[in-house]
């Protein structure tokens, strides 16, 4: 019998980092998101990828 569901990824999503951040925050990055039409999750590692490539 075949293996059901998804494929296995080579790079694995193993990591969960949580934030608290103020209603006014929270509300700018949903509105930033959903004007790029991207995920909340996309855009906070769009940021810190930018954050990365700017410090060196």
């Amino acid at each position: 019998m075949r293996k059901r569901g998804r494929p296995k990824l080579d790079v694995t999503k193993e990591r969960m980092v949580t934030i608290r951040m103020s209603d006014m925050e929270y509300h700018t990055l949903k509105e930033y998101s959903e004007r790029h039409q991207q995920t909340i999750t996309e855009t906070i590692k769009m940021g810190v990828d930018l954050l990365y490539k700017n410090r060196r």
